[in-house]
């Protein structure tokens, strides 16, 4: 998984064999960084959101794409504002609650490549969210990011019904020190990847916000990748 700027679907029976060897990826990153992460196509805007993601088919198709990522300025500490509203102090995230989508998953940390890209979690693991470890922690002020599967070659993934989240619906963070950020979703977006809005989604703010990122849209097989990023704008509680 690589994000230049980082949803579950009708699996597609045409192509499978073809597409088996290749790495379902998904990116979204600024500037010298990337985070990527693993894509899926939803062909459907509608579904039970109560079901958990690994219940739903997913595509067997893949493909890789580069959006902009945060920028180095975001790490904690750099030209940071005065604080404003509840934060917490820097502790690394163990673990992400999504109640709504029965997401239950713990974190990796995604470090840098020779390419100055993030490193996506293990494509086999269904279950597993990274975060932009040189930004701010979840809870911490600034814009945390948190980027997951959303399918892989043989099933759905952790964030195969990130689409289903709406404004007022929260999760939870739980970090390293015991304590747990409460974040309550502002909005649910969907950005073309071509035009996708890079200080918008990574810019530093004032309180402590996350980002929830994913891949979305339709799959181009002419680029073997998907069109879309699906992004959840969040505040801490």
């Amino acid at each position: 998984m690589a994000v230049p700027p980082p949803s579950p679907a009708a699996a597609e029976q045409g192509g499978q064999e073809s597409r088996s060897t290749l790495t379902v990826l998904c990116a979204v990153a600024l500037l010298i960084l990337a985070v990527s992460l693993i894509g899926g196509n939803d062909a459907s805007s509608s579904g039970s959101p109560s079901l958990p993601p690994q219940a739903r088919q997913a595509p067997q198709v893949s493909g890789t794409a580069l959006a902009p990522a945060p920028p180095r300025s975001s790490t904690p500490g750099a030209g940071a504002a005065q604080p404003v509203g509840r934060h917490l102090p820097r502790s690394r995230p163990v673990r992400l609650r999504i109640p709504r989508i029965s997401v239950d998953a713990p974190f990796t940390d995604l470090s840098l490549n020779a390419e100055g890209q993030l490193q996506a979690p293990p494509p086999d693991d269904t279950n597993l969210v990274g975060w932009h470890a040189a930004g701010p922690s979840p809870g911490e002020r600034g814009t945390a990011i948190i980027a997951g599967h959303v399918d892989t070659k043989t099933s759905a993934a952790v964030f195969a019904g990130l689409q289903y989240l709406r404004k007022g619906d929260v999760f939870d963070v739980l970090r390293a020190d015991r304590s747990v950020a409460h974040f309550e979703v502002d909005d649910t977006e969907t950005f073309a990847k071509d035009d996708f809005p890079s200080e918008r989604v990574y810019a530093d703010t004032p309180r402590a916000e996350a980002r929830l990122i994913t891949c979305a849209g339709d799959y181009d097989h002419s680029v073997k990748d998907y069109k879309d990023n699906l992004v959840v704008f969040a505040h801490l509680r």
